[in-house]
């Protein structure tokens, strides 16, 4: 499970921190960037993509060893996560789904 505490420093020296206590909580926090993604991708002809693709890429490629990570980190790999790398990440899903249908259906 993925976990974030994040402090943000106000312009006067104070620090406030947020924490998310669920992987739902954060991933409704960070929609925003994650829908910016997504425009960016159904422009560039990756219609087919959607939302929690993106989310659930980065949870097992990107941050699945990470530590500590803010929130500034997160949104900057959702708005800079590798296209052509997302594309190939669906894809071989697609693959490993389809090779286990059909393996169920020799059965």
């Amino acid at each position: 499970m993925l976990y974030l505490r994040y402090n943000v420093i106000s312009l006067v020296g104070d620090v406030m921190e947020l924490e998310f206590s669920s992987q739902e909580e954060l991933y409704k926090r960070v929609q925003p960037a994650l829908k910016a993604k997504l425009a960016e991708l159904h422009r560039l002809g990756y219609p087919y993509i959607q939302l929690i693709d993106i989310w659930n890429y980065l949870i097992f490629s990107k941050w699945k060893k990470a530590k500590n990570l803010t929130l500034s980190d997160i949104v900057n790999d959702i708005l800079h996560v590798d296209n052509y790398k997302l594309d190939e990440y669906l894809k071989g899903k697609l693959a490993r789904t389809r090779r286990s249908q059909d393996d169920l259906e020799t059965i």
